[in-house]
């Protein structure tokens, strides 16, 4: 298993009439948390692309337990549980700043050849780094 953490801070823009954020945001949080696991292990969505291989959402889930707030900060917890074959799946926890779980959601992505815009196998590169997380 791989996890990883990262924090956010609710901006205004992201929040509704009651200073709540707005649900829809919880999406762009979750996008937070996968970008930084790709760094966390020196990848990047760009890097991907330019070699080839796309990841788009072929499914998301959200639960929402407690409302996150305007200026809080937000701990992303980000967990890859199974190693990706051409799906790869991400759980996520976000607590708020009393370490509070508020929310759960998981994303299925895909991995795409770009060239034949068919699903494809995760790149090599990214398989070997993972593979010190799920031995």
């Amino acid at each position: 298993m791989f996890v990883v953490e990262t924090s956010l801070r609710v901006r205004y823009g992201e929040t509704d009439q009651m200073g709540y954020m707005y649900y829809g945001n919880y999406a762009s949080f979750y996008e937070v948390g996968r970008v930084e696991m790709l760094r966390s292990i020196g990848m990047t969505y760009c890097g991907m692309e330019e070699s080839g291989v796309m990841m788009p959402v072929l499914e998301l889930k959200c639960k929402y337990i407690k409302p996150a707030y305007y200026d809080e900060n937000i701990r992303i917890k980000v967990i890859l549980e199974k190693i990706p074959t051409a799906r790869i799946v991400f759980k996520y926890e976000l607590y708020n700043e009393k370490d509070e779980l508020i929310n759960i959601g998981e994303t299925t992505l895909v991995f795409i050849d770009m060239e034949r815009n068919r699903p494809c196998a995760p790149p090599k590169d990214f398989m070997e780094k993972l593979k010190p997380h799920f031995t």
